[in-house]
């Protein structure tokens, strides 16, 4: 096992190093300046004034412990390119500056090889003479370590998730495991290090207390509530406390928490992301410009009198709605609490274990994506990574896995929207599904299809769109007057897929034991 996901490291990374290279010249997303303008921000200013500098609009706005993060990143980058530390030097992308950047992206990634491996720990290979290649564990390893996804979020459009959602499949394994503080203290950390994890705090904290600080169930798996362990209570208490104290400790001595809090959630950014997320909010969207379009064909609305049509201008702000409901933070937040309740008040009512927790994770990681306030389309990898877990342990589960990777994958496109990238992203897009598809069959050959017939069909639908998309639409006249379009029907496809595999993930997570049911 450790043999096969050192190879699958290796090959992984091999690829990434040339797609690097190919892509230096190529990309220079705006994620690539924010976390250089962080790095000279914590760098160059003193601390209480980390959360105040506005000198690029990048300013910083994740939590403190990742600010500490790159301020140790700043003192290596200095012997790189001291001038990238400077806050002034907007845009500043230099050689060396681009090579510090690329390099410490694949150093950290160290940390999500060596969570992709405790995984592999996690999955029982079948015993008998099987082809390595063929183990669950050797086909998670190779979902993990070559997704697509975190290949060209990370590696070409340029973020650290893969560095963060190590520690998420590291604390999801120490529970597998068993070992609870372990996986309470390595989420608290991530949670510090970046707040979009929030989305799946209710798994953790109901599962934590639940099945760890009860520890006895009653004949009926009902809760044993004399069973309860204060200790436990107070080593997680300790624990959170700890990690919360080292982070925004310094700020709440300097009076700084509001105005950090403020940089956390900043509510004014608009219901959707500039790239619409695949989410019920892109389906809702695109219904009130229908229902407006039609509404001035048929002379029930007044044009002038409608909303200016920012919400299809890919930019990020606040806007209204022209005929339907305009929605609100608090709604969205109401949706989101509503679509995670009967999973988290599964693992309460009905506890199966640490698997039947990360089936929470999922649920709670994709109805907050589904129903959440300003999405980022990359947030589906919440998803997509714990769910490769599932999906070689259980045939539906790996169904889900591939409708919901495909159609979250493809969602990804719109960050890479130059000629150049192109034959790239497709290229490791068709490399990635390919084995994706080919390795779950083998692993479940002989007990029919994974997919659905009418899944199959919406899969291949995706060739329609991604063709009209990326090849005809640009050769169209409606490029100039519709910009937006290719990204609203790629959105709109996407939710579709992504709410789908959500209500199946439901399905599975609340059908009675003992009766699985075959796709």
């Amino acid at each position: 096992l450790q043999a096969c996901t050192v190879c699958c490291g290796l090959m992984t990374y091999d690829l990434l190093l040339i797609c690097h290279w190919v892509c230096v010249s190529v990309s220079h997303s705006t994620d690539f300046e924010v976390h250089r303008n962080w790095l000279a921000i914590t760098h160059s200013l003193p601390v209480s004034r980390w959360y105040h500098e506005n000198t690029s609009e990048w300013t910083l706005d994740y939590p403190p412990l990742f600010a500490w993060f790159e301020l140790g990143l700043s003192h290596a980058a200095r012997h790189f390119d001291p001038d990238m530390l400077l806050v002034e030097n907007l845009n500043y992308a230099s050689p060396s500056t681009v090579l510090f950047q690329r390099l410490s992206v694949i150093f950290t990634d160290l940390l999500f090889i060596y969570a992709a491996r405790e995984c592999c720990r996690c999955v029982q290979d079948q015993k008998g003479s099987r082809d390595v290649l063929n183990r669950p564990s050797f086909v998670l390893a190779v979902l993990l370590l070559w997704n697509f996804g975190l290949l060209i979020v990370d590696h070409i459009h340029f973020q650290y998730n893969g560095f963060l959602f190590g520690f998420l499949l590291l604390s999801v394994a120490k529970h597998l495991q068993r070992q609870h503080l372990q996986g309470a203290l390595l989420f608290s950390v991530l949670l510090n290090l970046k707040h979009i994890y929030l989305y799946v705090a209710p798994a953790y904290g109901v599962y934590l207390l639940r099945s760890y600080c009860f520890t006895q169930d009653n004949k009926d798996g009902s809760v044993s509530w004399s069973s309860f362990s204060p200790l436990r209570l107070l080593a997680l208490g300790g624990i959170v406390a700890s990690v919360c104290a080292l982070s925004f400790g310094p700020f709440i001595a300097m009076g700084q928490l509001p105005q950090v809090l403020s940089r956390l959630f900043p509510f004014k950014r608009g219901l959707c992301h500039a790239y619409w997320a695949p989410n019920i909010w892109a389906l809702y969207n695109t219904l009130d410009k229908i229902l407006a379009t039609l509404g001035v064909r048929l002379k029930l609305l007044q044009e002038a009198g409608l909303p200016r049509a920012s919400m299809t201008g890919g930019l990020v702000q606040e806007f209204q709605h022209s005929v339907l409901p305009s929605v609100t933070p608090s709604i969205t937040l109401v949706c989101t609490l509503l679509s995670i309740l009967p999973a988290v008040a599964s693992i309460w009512f009905r506890p199966r274990g640490a698997r039947g927790f990360l089936r929470c994770l999922l649920l709670c990681a994709l109805g907050s994506f589904v129903f959440g306030w300003h999405v980022h389309e990359k947030a589906i990898l919440i998803a997509i990574l714990p769910l490769s877990i599932l999906a070689v342990e259980n045939r539906e589960d790996a169904g889900i896995f591939l409708v919901l990777t495909t159609t979250g994958h493809y969602s990804l496109f719109p960050l890479l929207f130059t000629p150049a990238e192109l034959p790239i992203k497709v290229s490791l897009m068709l490399l990635f599904t390919i084995y994706s598809f080919t390795a779950l069959r083998k692993l479940y050959s002989g007990r029919g299809s994974l997919l659905r017939p009418l899944e199959s069909v919406y899969l291949l639908g995706l060739v329609g769109v991604a063709f009209a998309c990326e090849v005809a639409f640009p050769l169209s006249p409606w490029q100039q007057k519709l910009p937006f379009l290719p990204l609203l029907a790629t959105s709109v496809y996407c939710s579709l897929g992504v709410c789908y595999s959500f209500l199946r993930l439901y399905a599975s997570l609340l059908r009675p034991p003992g009766k699985p049911k075959q796709p």
